[in-house]
């Protein structure tokens, strides 16, 4: 008896040992990613959204060398860690016509939610085998990039989004034959009570000015065509209103310049001088305030560095400006990335930065 029980477990183990051998390993852990959805459920944590409970800090930024889009938190606001460990977490072969995203930029809005905007266009289209050509169409006309399209997506967790990948000339034809669509950016403007998207509008591979137009509730298409800022002649806006008064960054000669207006898009009136402390160009300013201060911080993108960076200067009152140097070559740090390039800041709470590091399984580090 002993013999036969001794054969049968024997049996079993080497039955178990085959089908162990013949059955690939299981991931314990699922790889961590966004979730692209039809339709957002707004938490019961959004519906008392209130900008008081903000401490924390949340960057986007995209890099060449992926044509993606990345994301870093922060609790101080000046050492931000990167949540994917320097990887994308916005694939831009899966979310643009070209396969590739730029330019991203990230704001709250007062529903609690996060809009995030990019630029649809791959630079290195070609050579990543997604066209025949250098560019979608002939440079000598359209001049470089020459995309006509946005992405546009929104978010109550950063992790569930929506997505719309935006033709701009489609949608308004009667804006003609545009060259490209540079940069969205997004705010809400309280008069509206809609969110406004701002970004630049290029024709004749020549006139590059901003233009503005307010946003469907889903945040996934335009509602109303394209209309000018006149009185900027520029690229890269970015707009920060502090009381009754509107700051516009921006980038003429590639370098940034500052402008005010008493109306979110019109009637600004321009410095001459130069804001950024740089003696190489610069592009894609992005304004944040440090929280609980009266400090502002001015991100710019040091594109004409070797190698590029992001470059910093605070502002209290928007006429001086205090240069506090790079990523990692002075008071703002960087870990686990590097090279970021055409970045945003917007903010969270103290729940959400726990809820989104806990999801990608990072610490954060404070200075």
């Amino acid at each position: 008896m002993k013999k036969l029980i001794t054969s049968l477990l024997l049996l079993a183990f080497i039955a178990g040992a085959a089908v162990q051998a013949q059955t690939p390993d299981v991931p314990t852990n699922k790889a961590k990613g966004i979730e692209i959805v039809d339709e957002l459920q707004k938490p019961a944590s959004a519906q008392n959204f209130n900008t008081k409970d903000l401490a924390a800090y949340l960057l986007v930024y995209f890099k060449d060398q992926t044509q993606s889009a990345y994301m870093a938190v922060s609790s101080d606001g000046y050492t931000f860690t990167d949540l994917n460990n320097g990887e994308p977490i916005f694939d831009g072969t899966k979310l643009a016509e070209q396969k590739g995203v730029r330019d991203p930029h990230i704001t709250r809005g007062p529903d609690g939610a996060f809009y995030l905007a990019m630029t649809d266009l791959h630079i290195f289209g070609q050579r990543a085998g997604h066209r025949d050509t250098q560019w979608q169409r002939p440079e000598e006309k359209y001049g470089w990039g020459n995309n006509r399209a946005i992405v546009l997506m929104k978010s109550y967790d950063l992790i569930h989004w929506t997505h719309s990948d935006f033709r701009v000339d489609k949608a308004f034809p009667e804006l003609g034959d545009i060259d490209c669509s540079w940069a969205p950016q997004t705010i809400y403007d309280t008069k509206e009570k809609k969110m406004m998207v701002y970004f630049t509008i290029r024709y004749n591979n020549a006139n590059a000015n901003m233009y503005y137009s307010y946003t469907n509730e889903e945040f996934t298409s335009l509602e109303t065509t394209p209309k000018m800022i006149t009185e900027l002649g520029g690229i890269d806006g970015d707009i920060t209103k502090l009381g009754d008064t509107y700051h516009m960054h921006y980038v003429s000669g590639a370098k940034i310049l500052h402008a005010v207006s008493d109306k979110i898009n019109k009637d600004y009136v321009t410095e001459t001088r130069r804001i950024d402390p740089e003696s190489k160009p610069t592009e894609a300013p992005n304004v944040f305030r440090r929280l609980g201060t009266d400090t502002y911080v001015l991100m710019y993108d040091v594109y004409g560095g070797r190698p590029n960076n992001m470059g910093f200067s605070e502002t209290s009152d928007f006429i001086s400006y205090k240069n506090i140097g790079h990523f990692n070559e002075g008071e703002m740090k960087t870990i686990g990335f590097e090279r970021p390039k055409h970045g945003a800041v917007t903010y969270l709470t103290g729940d959400e930065l726990k809820a989104i590091t806990e999801y990608w399984g990072v610490d954060v580090n404070t200075k």
